[in-house]
């Protein structure tokens, strides 16, 4: 089974790890692409992907859990030299389409832009010298303090408040999903029962990954309980069908 190894993923995966679930499956951690990939090749039968990987793999989801937010998302960050209006070219880490699609969405619905997107590491300064503009996501983006850019120099976007401030709706960045014939409902319960723990055991997260990452303990505390949503409910769906449609479609520019 193959699981992103960035930090929203882990209360997630505690109970697999630490509790009831722990030896019931065979994880394997990798960025969000890699998953995807894996489950395309057939060399893992279920896996946490990218939302926008739906449109390009028959999957099923395993409905309850997953990644989203309801506003801001605080590891999806684009930093531009410029207003997101005038973004021309965008260097993105592309190890989410997701990301890259939603930021391929934000800008050209909300702000008029259709910037040549070219994938790059996740390394800021490189990114912004050959670009107007920077997509930094996952555990990169935590990394990024936003309050410590000069405002009068750069912009900064968190894409999941600009989804919301644009649709009213959640935005789901990934999802439990099976490849056909695998999925049961006994299936997605046990996925869910694993997030439930992870959630119930913050503090125990927070102690463990803090450390492990190089991060503040407040940083992942804050991050796991104000920013991302782990249990899903109609609505972070209804969030998530609009996203793939405005994904699929072809860019606009914005009125005005």
């Amino acid at each position: 089974m193959s699981a992103v190894s960035y930090l929203n993923t882990v209360p997630l995966v505690w109970g697999m790890l630490h509790g009831p679930q722990r030896g019931c499956f065979d994880l394997d951690f990798r960025l969000p692409a890699g998953c995807a990939d894996q489950l395309a090749a057939g060399e893992a039968d279920i896996g946490i992907v990218p939302a926008f990987e739906l449109t390009r793999q028959d999957l099923d989801i395993l409905p309850g859990a997953g990644i989203a937010s309801r506003g801001p998302v605080r590891s999806i960050l684009l930093i531009s030299r410029c207003p997101a209006e005038q973004i021309r070219i965008l260097a993105a880490d592309d190890s989410s389409r997701t990301s890259v699609q939603l930021a391929r969405v934000v800008l050209s619905r909300r702000f008029g832009a259709q910037p040549r997107i070219v994938p790059q590491a996740p390394v800021l300064d490189a990114m912004l010298a050959s670009a107007d503009a920077a997509l930094i996501i996952g555990d990169p983006a935590l990394r990024i303090d936003p309050a410590a850019f000069p405002l009068h120099v750069y912009d900064i976007y968190d894409l999941g408040a600009e989804w919301t401030a644009m649709t009213g709706r959640p935005m789901v960045f990934a999802v439990w999903a099976a490849r056909k014939g695998i999925a049961t409902p006994e299936l997605a319960e046990a996925f869910l029962a694993s997030c439930r723990y992870g959630r119930a055991r913050l503090e125990d997260i927070v102690a463990a990954e803090a450390p492990a990452r190089g991060f503040p303990a407040t940083l992942v505390r804050d991050y796991l309980t104000r920013h991302i949503v782990h249990e899903l409910g109609p609505a972070d769906y209804e969030g998530m069908r609009e996203f793939l449609a405005l994904a699929s479609a072809p860019a606009i520019t914005a009125p005005g």
